[in-house]
């Protein structure tokens, strides 16, 4: 409680001091959307969740600080252009045409969305998911959470996939609801006038492969979805956000213009492939009585609680600046 008191005192601070300025681009991700977030910690990452409800709410403050374009024009603007936000949905959930896309379509937003592609059409969990119901069955709930990103970008994924397969010994983990999209569900989509992106084939996370796998993650993805919707796939999202300078290259010599990560860093000499974005979900912008809080939301988008810790991610010597 004294925490989030905290966080609210100084996000109030902050807010009425424009500690952070105002931000002239924004990118939001977002991964599940449903009814109502779950209660139950054992449902499922926590932090990939946030409510039809709470997304409203937190789409609503972006826009009246921001016009809402596409990747496309959100790229192509020029610098001195007024305040310009974008909207991203990382993995390729189900959920995310059931519940997030009537939401845009009904307050007519455009969105992207980065599709995992060897899961499209199946009803295989993304490996985070998978990662984190097993350890949930076994351990604490906040345990499991704290170690799927370090056992995600630790190993490569052949090895991490043979770990599963002992932990899971047979027993299968299903949710109907937990799906990924499928391909006609993908094409409705586009036709709508989303951006399809990529988020590698199997969501792997790039500086823990090697140059072979990298290569097939990248290309064989923007291919397959080319190859569905009859468009270019011009861009891209790094799995966990995590990137290095092979991955860079890599990224680019696959043919993506554009590259988003989670951190609010970039890299000097591919800053194009390394496009901050703010994660958001349900708890983000609560305050210490549960409420959302627009000082809290303004401190995310404007990059001020960044300016008091450093890079999260391990970009593997690469060169960035904020």
């Amino acid at each position: 409680m004294f925490r989030k008191l905290l966080k609210s005192g100084v996000a109030w601070g902050l807010q009425q001091t424009h500690f952070g300025g105002q931000s002239s681009r924004f990118v939001a991700a977002y991964h599940r959307t449903v009814d109502e977030f779950p209660r139950d910690p054992d449902s499922g990452i926590p932090s990939l969740y946030i409510s039809v409800k709470m997304l409203e709410r937190q789409l609503d403050w972006i826009g009246r600080r921001f016009r809402f374009v596409s990747l496309d024009e959100l790229m192509s603007l020029p610098p001195d252009a007024a305040p310009a936000a974008a909207v991203t949905f990382d993995d390729g959930y189900v959920d995310f045409y059931r519940q997030a896309f009537p939401l845009l379509k009904r307050k007519g937003i455009p969105a992207a969305v980065f599709v995992v592609t060897d899961l499209v059409g199946t009803t295989e969990w993304q490996i985070h998911d998978r990662i984190y119901g097993l350890l949930a069955r076994s351990w604490r709930p906040g345990l499991a959470h704290a170690l799927v990103d370090p056992l995600l970008s630790t190993m490569p994924q052949a090895t991490l996939l043979r770990v599963i397969e002992h932990w899971q010994s047979g027993a299968a983990l299903t949710d109907p609801d937990r799906r990924s999209l499928n391909w006609d569900e993908i094409a409705e989509l586009h036709r709508a006038g989303i951006t399809i992106g990529s988020h590698t084939r199997t969501h792997a996370i790039l500086p823990a492969e090697s140059k072979e796998t990298v290569w097939s993650e990248l290309r064989g993805s923007r291919l397959a979805i080319e190859a569905r919707i009859g468009a270019p796939v011009r861009h891209f999202a790094y799995p966990c956000g995590q990137f290095n300078g092979a991955a860079l290259k890599a990224v680019e010599d696959a043919g993506y213009h554009f590259a988003y990560t989670i951190c609010a860093h970039r890299n000097r000499a591919h800053s194009h492939l390394t496009i901050p974005r703010k994660v958001l979900w349900e708890n983000s912008c609560l305050d210490a009585a549960g409420s959302f809080s627009p000082s809290i939301m303004g401190c995310h988008v404007d990059g001020s609680f960044d300016l008091f810790k450093g890079c999260e991610m391990n970009h593997g010597g690469a060169l960035c600046w904020s």
